[in-house]
């Protein structure tokens, strides 16, 4: 449902006319198989991929529980006994993981070396060592090493704030703000989260979403941290967990982003995390309110817009779909780069270290 405000002039944002992706392949084309089942992203990703006409072949990981409940979810599927069943199918063109964070890198590497394109969950890197030596490694063998950053691909309201952008709905970008608060749930969280080494800081995690968003909606290429801080405000018997983070970068073009992620969202909340992005354009600005819009409405994805044409609110819930997984598919098999590019890819992940590794640490 679209509502204008204030002078029109006829424009209409609603998402009427907008085209939901369909699947890009026909049965079998493009074969992927799951592995390292360690965050539950790897649902998402594998749904994505599947909606835009993939097929799953096989899943795998050290765990019979988490393979057992997978193949509940994907009965497709085939549980493979080894790493090696997926790597040395020659069917397979893509893996999709979602790893310890810290061990995600040396398994694109080992994914890519097989000649294998490589779908992680975020966050992909958790040191630059890791950054560099997957860059070399994707120059190196032609293989594509590919992020789902969730947050900006997996939400329509942020899939049509890009679209909005590019049509010039609001002019330039000049800076954009984003927050990502999380709940914590820590009873459900597996060991590996509350360990600095392994989950790599709340900048290099959640903060990547951030970072991401901010290259893409501004059209950076770079950027550079400014200044970033972490610190634990709430859970003192997590020593190593930071529960909340913020940082500033400068794009490259002159953009600007200040982001805050936190792992605070309180109780009362209907859902996990008030996710909001602001966008600011020379000629406008858009909000999204991905996940509800507190005290109004429990549905996500509102987008609302101000420009010299007036003030609009469009809720695009179910209207836009993800069209990042049908390119990422097409992008696999023809070789293009459409969904994403690599160099944003890597980019995007080298500046969630940079900023983790510049923090100031609050105490």
């Amino acid at each position: 449902m679209t509502q204008s405000f204030g002078r029109s002039d006829g424009m209409n944002y609603a998402p009427v006319s907008v085209k939901k992706p369909e699947a890009v392949c026909g049965p079998g084309e493009f074969a992927f198989a799951a592995m390292s089942l360690d965050h539950g992203h790897i649902y998402g990703q594998c749904n994505g991929l599947l909606e835009a006409g993939g097929t799953l072949s096989w899943v795998y990981d050290p765990d019979p529980v988490k393979v057992a409940n997978f193949l509940k979810a994907y009965p497709m599927a085939q549980a493979a006994s080894s790493p090696e069943v997926i790597l040395e199918d020659p069917a397979v063109k893509l893996v999709t993981a979602a790893a310890i964070p810290s061990e995600r890198a040396a398994l694109g590497m080992k994914v890519m070396d097989h000649g294998k394109d490589y779908f992680t969950d975020k966050t992909p890197f958790t040191t630059l060592a890791q950054v560099e030596a997957a860059r070399a490694k994707a120059a190196e063998t032609g293989r594509k090493y590919m992020v789902y950053y969730s947050e900006r691909l997996h939400v329509e309201s942020a899939v049509y704030a890009g679209r909005l952008i590019q049509e010039g709905a609001i002019g330039k970008v000049v800076q954009v703000l984003g927050t990502g608060p999380h709940r914590l749930n820590a009873p459900s969280r597996p060991d590996w989260f509350f360990r600095h080494e392994q989950y790599g800081g709340i900048l290099c995690d959640i903060g990547s979403h951030q970072i991401e968003q901010f290259l893409f909606y501004a059209g950076c290429k770079d950027a550079k941290v400014l200044h970033s801080k972490v610190g634990n405000y709430r859970n003192p018997e997590y020593p190593e967990l930071e529960d909340f983070g913020d940082a500033t970068l400068l794009g490259d073009n002159g953009a600007t982003n200040y982001f805050r992620v936190d792992w605070l969202t309180p109780d009362g909340l209907g859902t996990w995390g008030d996710g909001r992005t602001v966008i600011l354009g020379t000629d406008g600005y858009i909000e999204l309110r991905k996940y509800i819009d507190i005290g109004r409405e429990r549905t996500g994805n509102h987008v609302y817009l101000v420009n010299h044409e007036g003030e609009h609110h469009i809720q695009v819930d179910g209207q836009i779909g993800y069209p990042f997984f049908g390119e990422l598919i097409r992008d696999c098999l023809d070789r293009t780069e459409h969904a994403m590019t690599q160099a944003h890819t890597f980019k995007a992940g080298e500046l969630c270290v940079a900023a983790q590794a510049a923090a100031v640490k609050v105490r």
